[in-house]
């Protein structure tokens, strides 16, 4: 758990120098930096949905995701949840950024390879490096989201801290259950999300990103049906 601490911490970090900063930087500085994020966002989601063993699991998890996702409502359930903390501090923050800082930065700094693997390997190894590595990003990114988008990426923080720290603790029981090709194929699906995020952050389209979420919790179960009907 020391490294979902510091994670949590390196995004509390990087989002106060933001909004401190957030009056002294330029708005063509910020949005330039917003492209630039979007682009490193869209690299690091690449990097890892190619790693997939099998394109044909990611693309069935990932539709049978977004339907589930989409019947769920879990993007418009997320940005409820951060109108609800924006009404609360409305008189901090009045430009209606919060929910869309607080399911963006939930977001980036909770979905993706990284998190996934990171988390797996910090609970049943002990090997903090990949977590460790992903704080710095984090810390990095919540420092540039939090100039435009305010005390919406400073809240993201608690979602790091319960979705890795509930990662971690579950991992002791998922980690002997999962093999390998599964671990590659929820990376895959999360890092498929990733690229969202980018296409997002740059302004290219606009994802819900969120209802795609299920699809990491389908890719092990296509693994066992592909593998038990030998696709």
């Amino acid at each position: 758990m020391i490294a979902v601490i510091i994670n949590t911490i390196t995004v509390l970090i990087g989002s106060i120098i933001g909004i401190l900063f957030k009056k002294g930087i330029p708005e063509k500085f910020t949005s330039a930096v917003m492209v630039a994020l979007g682009l490193f966002t869209l690299v690091i989601g690449f990097d890892g949905a190619l790693g997939t063993e099998n394109a044909l699991v990611l693309l069935v998890s990932t539709v049978l995701g977004v339907l589930t996702g989409s019947l769920l409502d879990i993007d418009g359930f997320l940005n409820r949840l951060g109108e609800k903390v924006e009404a609360r501090f409305s008189s901090a923050e009045g430009d209606g950024g919060i929910a869309r800082g607080f399911v963006a930065g939930t977001l980036l700094f909770c979905v993706g390879s990284m998190t996934v693997v990171g988390s797996l390997q910090a609970g049943t190894t002990g090997d903090t490096t990949m977590l460790i590595t992903k704080s710095i990003m984090d810390m990095v990114s919540s420092m540039m989201l939090a100039v435009s988008m305010g005390l919406g990426i400073l809240l993201s923080a608690a979602s790091v801290f319960v979705i890795e720290g509930l990662l971690v603790l579950l991992s002791t029981v998922l980690a002997p259950i999962l093999s390998d090709t599964m671990i590659t194929e929820m990376t895959a699906a999360g890092s498929l999300m990733i690229i969202g995020i980018g296409l997002n952050l740059t302004g290219i389209l606009k994802i819900k990103v969120a209802d795609y979420l299920p699809a990491i919790i389908y890719a092990p179960f296509i693994c066992l049906l592909f593998g038990a009907i030998g696709i």
